[in-house]
């Protein structure tokens, strides 16, 4: 299934089994994005939320 990167906008593929909370990665800017919803074929993306560490600063 083709997809677009909502950073760059470039159109990869992902694999047809691909379900939700599966992380793909752009192959033109390396953004990691997850799959948020799978509907009639179409794959929503939203990018990767990464929990900051506490370093107690």
């Amino acid at each position: 299934m083709k997809v677009k990167c909502p950073e760059c906008g470039a159109e990869f593929d992902v694999p047809d089994d691909v379900i939700v909370g599966e992380v793909v990665t752009c192959p033109d800017c390396g953004l990691e994005l997850e799959v948020a919803k799978i509907e009639a074929g179409n794959v929503e993306l939203k990018p990767v939320q990464v929990a900051g560490e506490d370093w107690g600063e």
